[in-house]
């Protein structure tokens, strides 16, 4: 039996085979939209593209893991491990973290004791990296609790930035408002490029970069201002890079940080995951970064 096995969300985007090696259980999302079949393209970025074009309103809708679904994963973690470490989506996003705090309440007193349900405050690549840094320490041999109380520390050093194609896909998820998705189209309109974060554990406008080249030129900017001084501490950081379907972008931005920080290890490249894709549309690329 082993020690403890990670639990996330398909809302963290993560390549499979580091889910694989890692042995970390994903939490199935659900995503809802009928005209997807209909649809061409090989995954929902095209989709979401091909509806654009033929003027089809409706976007993807999601929905988190329901108690079952969580009760269910916890039920098969525990034959095989010793403990669990759930890590969610923010809950300013979600209702995933009430759903696995549901589900373990489920079990008895002792069994409860077992299960450590984490809210990342955070989405994306970043609750990826939450997990790799969970599964480096249970390589250490530390336990379930410990592991628990660093997540704590370490989350408040996790950043992620993104830059959008269009905001108009954050608004049709309800994710933003109205007025400032006016707001951040008029800014793409005239150069200015924002960039969004998750701020207090919802997405924020996080800074304007005028007159940036693309979006992996200003995200390395962006980013860059968060790792320069506990690189300058030598503190180690990593970072990890999504795209929703938009790889020469997210190759670039890799290219950008290993260059000039090779002290940074860019833990992978992934596609953003459909849950999140869902809401931020295809182009969109995301970098996000942890301190240790």
């Amino acid at each position: 039996m082993k020690k403890t096995t990670i639990i996330v969300g398909e809302s963290a985007s993560m390549p499979q085979e580091i889910i694989n090696k890692l042995g970390i259980v994903v939490a199935p999302f659900i995503i809802d939209w009928p005209e997807m079949d209909s649809l061409s393209g090989n995954n929902i970025f095209e989709k979401m593209r091909d509806a654009e074009k033929k003027g089809i309103k409706t976007t993807p809708k999601t929905s988190q893991p329901s108690m079952g679904v969580f009760k269910k994963a916890f039920d098969e973690a525990l034959k095989e491990s010793e403990d669990i470490i759930c890590i969610t989506i923010s809950s300013g996003m979600s209702g995933t973290y009430n759903s696995a705090i549901q589900a373990k309440k489920m079990f008895d007193e002792e069994t409860q004791n077992k299960i450590f349900v984490f809210d990342s405050l955070n989405a994306d690549a970043s609750e990826s990296l939450l997990a790799i840094k969970a599964a480096e320490m249970i390589e250490q041999g530390r336990s379930a609790g410990e592991i628990f109380k660093q997540l704590e520390m370490i989350s408040v050093k996790t950043f992620l930035f993104g830059m959008l194609e269009s905001p108009k896909w954050l608004e049709a998820g309800g994710r933003i408002n109205h007025a400032l998705a006016v707001i951040l189209t008029q800014m793409q309109k005239i150069g200015m490029r924002p960039v969004l974060s998750v701020i207090d554990g919802v997405i924020k406008p996080a800074n304007l970069r005028m007159q940036a080249k693309d979006t992996a030129d200003a995200l390395f900017k962006q980013v860059e201002g968060i790792i320069k001084k506990p690189l300058s501490e030598n503190k180690k950081c990593s970072i990890a890079i999504s795209h929703a379907d938009n790889l020469l972008e997210a190759q670039k931005l890799r290219t950008l940080i290993e260059d000039k920080y090779p002290e940074v290890k860019v833990e992978f490249i992934s596609v953003t995951s459909a849950v999140i894709g869902s809401h931020v549309g295809p182009g969109t690329l995301i970098c996000c970064s942890i301190e240790e």
